[in-house]
């Protein structure tokens, strides 16, 4: 997946899934995703629920968002070499707003839920 802007593609790459009826998208854990412990770095996973959720805003409304409010919760860890993937839906939209939920899992195990509230912006012309 391209065309995320340098922060996304240092951390990428992404890969994403064009014919689900959510937003997906997955990267495979390398060591410059991990921690002093070795798991899957807090931030990196932030990171990528917000693309995540941030994509759900895209489909739902073809409207680019930027962050507003993310929370997420870290339930397990995820370790080098696994693949994490994750998924979100839009849950509601207004004509400036756009919220989203969804989750990361590794295997059959979650490990985050995120959510979050997002400004749609137009573009200028």
């Amino acid at each position: 997946m391209g065309g995320r802007g340098g922060f996304s593609t240092h951390n990428g790459p992404y890969f994403i899934r064009p014919d689900s009826d959510t937003a997906e998208q997955a990267f495979f854990a390398q060591p410059r995703h991990a921690n002093g412990l070795g798991v899957v770095h807090g931030g990196m996973l932030s990171a990528f629920m917000d693309g995540v959720l941030a994509g759900a805003v895209w489909r739902g409304t073809e409207k680019t968002a930027v962050t507003i409010h993310l929370s997420v919760d870290f339930l397990h860890m995820a370790r080098v070499g696994e693949w994490v993937r994750g998924e979100a839906r839009l849950t509601r939209a207004t004509r400036d707003v756009a919220f989203a939920e969804g989750r990361a899992w590794v295997g059959g195990h979650d490990v985050v839920r995120a959510s979050g509230v997002f400004k749609l912006m137009s573009r200028a012309r």
